[in-house]
């Protein structure tokens, strides 16, 4: 009897690693391993050749891309990737992404909301606390040994009660709601639609949204829509008492209009993790005892990066086995 011919190793499915040349594919070994394990992946700024003629040679292959950190994907790049038909993104924003030339060929998009929203929602209901509260201020009062000295430190706000707009009902601003409700907020919304599955009061502009809330919570995408979309007429109609927190993008907010109502006393407070112009963030707001910074770090945790390997995998072996994928971008 002939002997039977070696069986040659099945060819990994072909993904693009899509990056600028100084980020890289997350740094937990297990996983770059497990995806190369799993993936032929394909990374330009990894090969000797020559970037455009490497993409040129591999773009007739090419249906899968994984773009890392805010690596730009215009439309004029699309045009170079013929066949593709998904990008894996591993942020939450996506305003990297020219997302309408995607979905004119086709492309689908699936982005990082699913695994970083528990933790985003958790940093964005902490900012409120502490601004309501005066968490920070309190403690640099205390540690400026000011207590012994001034006795008296100002009330804080209880934040039971309080009427929360969230701009963006999306994963994360639903995971901000479940969590406001647990301390007896009530919520409302604005998003580019009324959602039939919430119940939520639903306000078609964000000034209509301010005008009935206490606090605004930012959740949502930035596009040329929603730029400065919070500006001086929102913040008027939020009230001299209203607080705005900020976990979605910089550029939601017009900066230098909201330093203008927090100094002028137009605002109670702002919890901001997010920045126009990062890592530059208006001098003016160091000194406001009621308003709390942060490094844009609501989604560093090793529990939310854990979550974002496993939905890059996900993705990737439900696309290949003609599965549904999770944590779609919608259009709506």
């Amino acid at each position: 009897m002939a002997d039977k011919e070696p069986q040659q190793p099945e060819e990994l499915p072909i993904v693009l690693v899509h990056r600028l040349p100084s980020f890289k594919i997350p740094s937990d070994p297990s996983f770059r391993d497990q995806l190369r394990s799993q993936f032929h992946m394909l990374d330009p700024h990894e090969s000797p050749e020559p970037y455009d003629s490497f993409l040129a040679r591999h773009a007739p292959f090419i249906r899968v891309l994984m773009t890392i950190g805010p690596s730009p994907i215009s439309a004029e790049f699309l045009e170079r990737l013929p066949v593709l038909e998904l990008i894996v993104a591993t942020s939450s924003g996506l305003n990297h992404i020219d997302l309408p030339a995607c979905w004119s060929r086709g492309i689908v998009v699936t982005n990082a909301s699913l695994a970083f929203a528990e933790d985003v929602a958790d940093c964005a209901v902490g900012l409120l606390i502490d601004v309501l509260r005066r968490i920070s201020a309190a403690d640099r009062f205390v540690r400026g040994r000011l207590w012994p000295v001034k006795e008296n430190y100002p009330l804080g706000f209880k934040l039971g009660g309080k009427r929360v707009g969230i701009v963006g009902l999306g994963s994360i601003g639903s995971e901000v709601a479940k969590r406001l409700l647990a301390f007896g907020c009530t919520i409302a919304y604005t998003s580019r639609n009324k959602k039939q599955s919430v119940s939520f009061p639903f306000y078609a502009n964000v000034r209509d949204l301010a005008a009935n809330s206490d606090v605004l919570v930012l959740c949502c995408a930035q596009t040329k829509e929603t730029y400065h979309m919070i500006n001086k007429d929102v913040m008027v109609a939020l009230g001299k008492d209203g607080v705005i927190i900020n976990v979605g993008r910089g550029s939601l907010i017009n900066e230098k209009e909201l330093v203008q109502c927090l100094m002028g006393g137009d605002m109670g407070g702002a919890g901001l993790d997010v920045y126009e112009n990062e890592p530059n963030v208006p001098k003016e707001l160091f000194g406001l005892d009621n308003v709390v910074l942060s490094p844009h770090c609501a989604v560093m945790t090793p529990e939310s990066f854990e979550a974002l390997d496993q939905l890059i995998v996900i993705n990737l072996k439900a696309f290949f086995s003609n599965k549904p994928l999770v944590s779609v971008v919608s259009k709506e």
